[in-house]
């Protein structure tokens, strides 16, 4: 019995941790793109209504006219013009101040929301070398913009300034609150996210925990449970493989069953009897001689039997088979050639298929052999014997008629099983009954089937059908 390692995290959890991790990662840098965006778009703003609060101002200087149409000159008169038609967001300030850098009279300030502007400040924009920039007051950070005006008579020294300037702290609270609510609904998302993520994980895994169960569930003597296979995916194909292995495993231990089964039912009578004769063994030459005899006609016979059954082991392995395109004829023409060496019948060749098949020849030169075996045991010296093949709609046939007994109907469905010798007078009262067992193996490995036909006192037909024919 298997125990689950307390250490190890559970592939459900990996997976999930990995979504929400690489979500997570996502989720942050939509809200520091979103951030970053808001904050820029707060500038650009603030900037361009600077601008252009910079850009009225010179454009209403420029222009400005007394009542009787000369140009406007003083600083004052037109700081004071210019800040009366001027109306400024809650935010926003606009600010006139004439005189001198260290005493600069602040005249007419715009409207600024309430916020108040003292002179410390108006003294600290005036008196910076650059145009722009930003200053910390009561109210929070002002950026500004100054425009200078120069008096008629001198143009070295200003005589008046006009300031523009944008508390952005004002505008930073709602950029804020943006992006709290996409902090909001990314924490909603990771959680959703998290929730679908533990559940796709779960139905993704659920195949590979019925595999781990099914495994869990698998002994030697019960490899009975499969899986349910359902869909096209990679689970699916990793579910199609386990079932393949299991079968592969059933048929492996069926076989090493069948083996030790068979093994112990045959081997036990011979044994028995070299063990009684040999314990009953005197000192008489000729008895010790037929002993011999008889011990090694049995251990004979148990030769063959492990052949016999070793053959049927390997008739579920992989490489029983080595198939190739083989000529018909050739075979057949083989295959006469030895059955005539197996015992003295009437041997004759009724029928030879033409083409080229994909199939193992040894195999059924073996198949066949056994079938002419079975039909010699079956008849007597002279008696006829046909032997004969056939290629047709992608299928071989070879078959072996005999003029003997023939079958009765009750054992024709049960004769190829191991140790069937059958009631119908076999003349080898030594074998196994494992003949008509390894044709049977023969012709599953090849995936074509057994044949018998045995009209009453008309002998029996014995054969095997094989696809794979015609090239």
């Amino acid at each position: 019995m298997t125990t689950t390692d307390p250490r190890r995290i559970p592939a459900r959890v990996r997976i999930m941790g990995w979504f929400v991790l690489v979500m997570a990662a996502g989720l942050a840098s939509v809200v520091l793109l979103v951030s970053e965006f808001e904050y820029d778009a707060i500038d650009d703003r603030v900037n361009r209504s600077l601008d252009q609060d910079s850009e009225e101002f010179r454009t209403f200087a420029a222009n400005a006219i007394t009542a009787d149409g000369q140009p406007l000159r003083d600083p004052e008169q037109i700081l004071r013009l210019h800040l009366q038609t001027q109306y400024t967001d809650p935010a926003e300030v606009l600010i006139g101040a004439v005189g001198t850098p260290e005493v600069p009279n602040l005249i007419g300030q715009g409207r600024t929301g309430g916020k108040g502007i003292d002179t410390n400040v108006v003294r600290q924009i005036i008196t910076t070398e650059q145009s722009t920039g930003t200053v910390a007051t009561s109210a929070g950070e002002l950026r500004w913009s100054r425009v200078e005006m120069l008096p008629p008579e001198q143009g070295d020294q200003p005589a008046g300034w006009f300031i523009s300037g944008f508390f952005t702290d004002a505008e930073r609270p709602e950029a804020a609150s943006t992006v709290r609510s996409l902090i909001g609904v990314c924490a909603i998302a990771l959680v959703l996210g998290a929730g679908i993520s533990w559940f796709a994980a779960g139905q993704i895994l659920a195949p590979i925990r019925t595999v781990r169960l099914a495994a869990a569930r698998l002994t030697e003597h019960d490899l009975t449970h499969r899986i349910p296979v359902d869909g096209r995916d990679d689970i699916a194909a990793l579910a199609e493989q386990f079932n393949a292995m299991l079968d592969r495993l059933d048929q492996a231990f069926r076989t090493k069953r069948e083996f030790l089964d068979d093994a112990g039912h045959e081997l036990r009578t011979p044994i028995t009897i070299v063990r009684g004769h040999l314990e009953l063994l005197g000192d008489d030459p000729a008895e010790r001689a037929e002993v011999v005899r008889l011990c090694t006609d049995e251990l004979d016979r148990m030769a063959r039997i492990v052949d016999d059954l070793l053959l049927l082991a390997k008739a579920g392995q992989p490489d029983f088979l080595r198939p190739a395109w083989t000529s018909v004829p050739e075979l057949t023409s083989d295959l006469d050639a030895k059955v005539r060496a197996i015992a003295p019948r009437a041997w004759s060749l009724e029928a030879i298929g033409e083409g080229e098949a994909w199939v193992d020849g040894q195999r059924v030169t073996q198949a066949v052999l056994q079938l002419a075996q079975n039909a010699v045991q079956h008849t007597s010296a002279g008696d006829a014997i046909r032997l004969g093949s056939a290629l047709a709609g992608g299928v071989v046939s070879f078959w072996v008629t005999d003029s003997g007994a023939g079958v009765p109907p009750e054992e024709a469905s049960k004769i190829f099983e191991r140790f069937s010798r059958g009631a119908s007078g076999s003349r080898d009262p030594q074998g196994a009954g494992l003949g008509l067992a390894i044709v049977k193996a023969i012709a599953d490995a090849h995936h074509g089937r057994v044949l018998v036909h045995s009209p009453p006192g008309e002998g029996a037909t014995f054969g095997i059908e094989l696809p794979g024919g015609s090239r």
